[in-house]
């Protein structure tokens, strides 16, 4: 039996904060115990951590991410090895990325290849969501048995017909399926046949500059597929998350849709509150390094997605992370903004970056942990793992220094990408210390896990409660 003792912190989780010690055995926490009583003052271990004047949280839940995935003729530059690691470098003590089915392919053969990807390279934990790309009566069928094993989300696309596209029958057919089975539907929400005729009107007058790749894919053509979505939902008695919400008007079809108790849920990242359109307009080419779907928006957007994330309209912040280097990547789309591969890097920052909402005002320190943390593991069927710190829960634990100061660089960033979209921003909060099942792998500012520490992670299915 191996116990390490965190003493002094103030613990912080969705819940409740409390000034406790926290004691760990054997990678889960043991026990919790006030700060000074006679019971946290009797343990002991071979590891005592001092987290005096710091917050002491869960490790963070990143049910978003895209490390190794082909896109538009070259892959995300982040391996789950390069990827898992930053991630943990940020608190992130968990990824949920995507498994793609090739079209014309089984879901089988498109898992496989994920968890080929993946074994033996993660520094965290992770699970996999499936993409769908091909909806038919047999990839319908495998659904179910990827359910019982533990592959509980699917992802369809409203968006790049010819590639993910899925039309509105295919997209009830999955629906109907999930809710049948208990799957939870995940939705890229964006009128992908009308984008393309704007895409191609674009060219054709041409506007090919990394701009014009928000200006086509208007916040409206959002709403319209997230209603869309939601209308399918509906009709197949189905739960639906929403990802990557961006613009104003699609988090009022998931407010109006929440108002009438419909399992309607939505995520936000970190890239649409603290970015806008402005970016894409940068000189020269530098505006591609913003390029991503669902686009940047004006910041007037921004107001509506902090309100929803208070009023829980939405209830996950995940990243989207999808980096791709400026150089020999971004610059693919040169001279056509279409071909411009679409993502941005974030899987480091967004604990930090959502630590600095806490400390402007815009959110309370356990909305902070309910929205990076608990919710995630919720919904995706990981808790009571993950994304708390109580008794029987993995010793994910994320000693967090709330006072420190830090300058966002790509100089200084551990994701594999050649940019930040964050470069010189300065933020209030670092995390300092984690460990993951218990593990500690990032200590004092030192990295010191390992690739193969990460285990894959079977889910149940949703245990959201709206």
């Amino acid at each position: 039996m191996t116990r390490t003792l965190i003493r002094g912190g103030l613990v912080i989780t969705a819940a409740e904060e409390t000034s406790a010690d926290v004691l760990v055995e054997d990678g889960r926490i043991a026990a919790l115990a006030a700060h000074g009583s006679a019971c946290a003052e009797s343990w002991t271990a071979e590891r005592t951590i001092d987290a005096t004047g710091k917050y002491v949280v869960p490790g963070g839940v990143d049910a978003h991410t895209h490390f190794d995935l082909p896109f538009g003729g070259t892959a995300s530059s982040d391996t789950f090895a390069t990827g898992t690691r930053a991630a943990a470098w940020g608190g992130t003590t968990t990824v949920v990325d995507f498994a793609v089915q090739q079209r014309g392919g089984a879901l089988r053969e498109g898992l496989d290849t994920w968890h080929a990807k993946a074994e033996g390279q993660c520094a965290i934990d992770y699970a996999f969501h499936m993409i769908l790309s091909d909806v038919n009566e047999a990839t319908l069928k495998e659904m179910d048995h990827l359910v019982s094993e533990g592959c509980t989300s699917f992802k369809l696309f409203m968006a790049y017909p010819g590639v993910f596209y899925s039309d509105d029958g295919q997209i009830l057919r999955a629906m109907q399926r999930a809710a049948a089975n208990g799957g939870l539907i995940m939705m890229h929400a964006e009128n992908g046949i009308a984008i393309d005729v704007l895409v191609e009107q674009a060219l054709a007058a041409g506007r090919t500059d990394p701009r014009y790749h928000g200006e086509v894919r208007r916040a409206l053509l959002e709403a319209e597929a997230t209603h869309r979505a939601i209308a399918l939902a509906r009709v197949a008695g189905s739960p639906l998350y929403v990802v990557h919400v961006s613009a104003q008007e699609a988090v009022a079809e998931l407010a109006r849709a929440r108002a009438m108790d419909l399992p309607v849920f939505g995520e936000t990242c970190p890239q649409y509150l603290f970015l806008s359109s402005d970016r894409l307009a940068e000189p020269g080419f530098e505006g591609a390094k913003y390029v991503c779907s669902t686009p940047l928006r004006p910041e007037e957007h921004q107001a509506a997605l902090w309100r929803a994330l208070r009023t829980d309209d939405l209830q996950v912040v995940s990243t989207d992370h999808c980096p791709f280097c400026f150089s020999g990547q971004k610059e693919l789309g040169r001279g056509d903004f279409s071909k411009i591969p679409n993502g941005l890097p974030g899987v480091e920052h967004r604990m930090d970056l959502l630590h600095q909402a806490v400390v402007e005002g815009r959110i309370t320190r356990r909305r902070w942990i309910e929205l990076a943390c608990a919710a995630p593991a919720r919904m995706f069927g990981l808790a009571p793992r993950k994304g708390t710190l109580a008794p029987g829960a993995d010793a994910d634990v994320v000693v967090y220094d709330p006072h420190a100061r830090q300058t966002l660089s790509a100089a200084t960033h551990h994701m594999n990408v050649d940019y930040s979209v964050y470069e010189g921003k300065q933020i209030t909060g670092r995390v300092e210390t984690v460990l993951s099942r218990g593990e500690v792998v990032l200590d004092r500012g030192t990295f010191t896990g390992r690739a193969g520490h990460g285990r894959y992670l079977p889910r149940a299915t949703c245990q959201y409660v709206m």
